[in-house]
């Protein structure tokens, strides 16, 4: 067997022949030839028989590595005058634009894969490339592999946002509740990051969007009023639940901080302890968390006043109820914490209030946003294996390839 037939067998790559094999201390050089005759440009489907002139433009890609060496191949490539690109290199079968990238599919696929998987460093010591190139190729991946047909059949969806550093930045992501894929991500948390969305969708696919869950922000509200006014609004009774455990525990700081003030600390020590009693369920207490419910029960006070509206809130959406029954139970009980002189569920009262119809909306059609928060806890380990990352775009890259509709298969996975 000729080396040069091996060789193209080892690197699995079709429409090319090998014409010349160099072997140095730390990588192997491959001289490749194109079988075709047409011309193909890179950018469109656009193909001729004619050369834009005589001239060839040398180029150079990254191959997996042959053993502990390097690959390299070479290729002389013509130039084309597209219709719609202009006087452009031609397109080769195994690598994207050679304007744009210098690596094969094969070993960007697998660098985009093993990022997935584990950190960024560890990514570059492997492949041994620098560490914002493994973030460009990550990019380059999504743009050409995310699933085109990602914004059709969308009946009910989730929209949430994300923080990926510090000082406030964020990213607003939409998942479909059917497949449990993102499908959509853009930078920041406005009512303008949807934009982008609803270009993409149209008017004809956003209209058939029955239900969208989000959470008591009002940006994402207005956005799908906007464009998807036939969308009803869910807002999961699980952050109604997590409010009002919010504002138990403003009651239980404020209180916390008042005995800090007197002359005798140790009672406020003690105190300190009991905020789990305070925040856990009540069949998930330990022994001595319990003992310290029973105390807190027998001082009464504001505290106990505020765990007893936290637990009968709670009471409301986790009982076998009508429709009904839920929204009376959910007036009444803003009626008593609005006679209760605890500003913070004062304050609770008013905004679900507000926002009852969203929240009744979510128990009707029985939809929550648990699936969405699940993606979001699979995105913050995603962010903090990373240590961190510096861009959107390579957040959103990430993101993508871990939860997106996107089917990354490895080089020999492709090749079967």
């Amino acid at each position: 067997m000729r080396a040069t037939f091996l060789v193209k067998q080892i690197l699995g790559l079709n429409g090319v022949v090998v014409s010349e094999i160099s072997l140095f201390e730390t990588e192997i050089v491959v001289k490749l030839k194109l079988t075709r005759t047409k011309l193909g440009c890179p950018k469109c489907k656009y193909m001729t028989h004619f050369r834009y002139d005589t001239r060839t433009v040398n180029s150079r890609w990254r191959h997996l590595d042959m053993g502990v060496r390097q690959t390299w191949l070479f290729c002389q490539l013509r130039r084309l005058k597209c219709p719609s690109h202009g006087v452009i290199t031609e397109s080769v079968p195994f690598a994207r634009p050679v304007q744009e990238s210098g690596f094969t599919r094969d070993f960007e696929h697998l660098v985009a894969w093993a990022t997935s998987k584990m950190d960024k460093t560890t990514v570059t010591k492997l492949t041994r490339i620098a560490w914002r190139t493994v973030g460009t190729i990550c990019e380059r991946v999504v743009a050409e592999e995310l699933d085109s047909k990602r914004l059709e059949n969308l009946f009910l969806v989730g929209v949430d946002e994300i923080s990926y550093r510090k000082h406030h930045n964020y990213l607003t992501l939409v998942t479909n509740h059917d497949t449990g894929k993102i499908i959509y991500g853009a930078e920041g948390k406005s009512a303008n990051s949807l934009n982008g969305f609803f270009n993409d969708l149209g008017p004809d696919r956003a209209a058939k969007i029955t239900a969208v869950t989000m959470d008591m922000g009002p940006a994402f509200a207005k956005a799908f009023a906007d464009h998807a006014p036939g969308a009803r609004i869910c807002l999961d009774p699980f952050h109604v639940v997590k409010l009002g455990t919010e504002a138990l525990e403003e009651v239980r700081k404020d209180l916390w901080r008042q005995m800090r003030k007197l002359p005798t600390p140790e009672y406020a020590r003690k105190f300190a302890g009991a905020r789990w009693a305070l925040l856990k369920n009540p069949g998930d207490l330990t022994e001595r968390q319990g003992e310290t419910l029973k105390r807190i029960k027998r001082t009464g006070g504001a505290l106990w006043r505020a765990y007893e509206m936290k637990e009968s809130l709670r009471a409301v959406f986790a009982g076998d109820l009508t429709n009904y029954e839920v929204s009376e139970l959910l007036e009444r009980w803003c009626s008593r914490a609005s006679r209760s002189r605890i500003s913070s569920f004062v304050r609770l009262s008013k905004t679900i209030r507000t926002h009852k119809e969203g929240i009744m909306a979510a128990i009707e059609i029985g939809v929550s946003n648990g699936r969405v928060e699940g993606l979001n806890t699979k995105i913050r380990s995603i962010i903090a294996r990373c240590y961190g990352l510096h861009s959107a775009e390579a957040t959103l890259a990430l993101v993508m390839l871990s939860c997106g509709p996107i089917d990354l298969k490895l080089p020999y996975e492709r090749a079967s």
